[in-house]
């Protein structure tokens, strides 16, 4: 595995990713949870927000980073990540990889490299996120594994 620095050639490939990442939370586990009516007023343009998303990720100039890892030339999966210097803080904003390479240290290497990117930079403290779905199940237990501590967060909907 090869991790790389973002190119603006990647930028299709990433969004595509994003999107088939993604899709089944959308589609398979938040719409048939809060309902059409909430679906549409909260994600109902999903694909058209990464599409907007994914290229503000990388913007070295604004403290935004984004690392590609690939297997044999071919996109296995990113990470994009923002910093704060003056609060000493890094959030991992995205995290996506190929159905073909989960569970084989891709998301592991790149968070790690994130990670690293992050501390010599002289960020102290790191956040990254993921829902509390059992969709975001296996998400939890990963970043657990790298030493996250969980903060548990509740978001209530109500179709008024």
């Amino acid at each position: 595995m090869l991790i790389r620095e973002y190119t603006p050639e990647d930028l299709n490939q990433l969004v595509e990713l994003t999107i088939d990442t993604f899709g089944p939370f959308y589609e398979d586990s938040f719409r048939p949870l809060v309902g059409e009516v909430v679906f549409a007023n909260e994600h109902g343009d999903w694909r058209g927000d990464y599409r907007r998303q994914v290229p503000a990720l990388h913007d070295p100039g604004a403290g935004k980073y984004v690392a590609i890892a690939e297997y044999d030339g071919a996109l296995a999966g990113y990470v994009g990540w923002d910093i704060d210097l003056e609060r000493r803080h890094g959030n991992v904003e995205m995290l996506a990889v190929a159905s073909a390479h989960r569970r084989s240290g891709t998301g592991r290497a790149l968070c790690e490299h994130a990670f690293a990117d992050m501390r010599r930079r002289g960020i102290e403290v790191a956040a990254i996120g993921t829902g509390g779905d059992l969709f975001h199940a296996p998400a939890r237990a990963f970043y657990a594994s790298l030493g996250c501590t969980e903060m548990p967060i509740s978001v209530f909907y109500k179709q008024l």
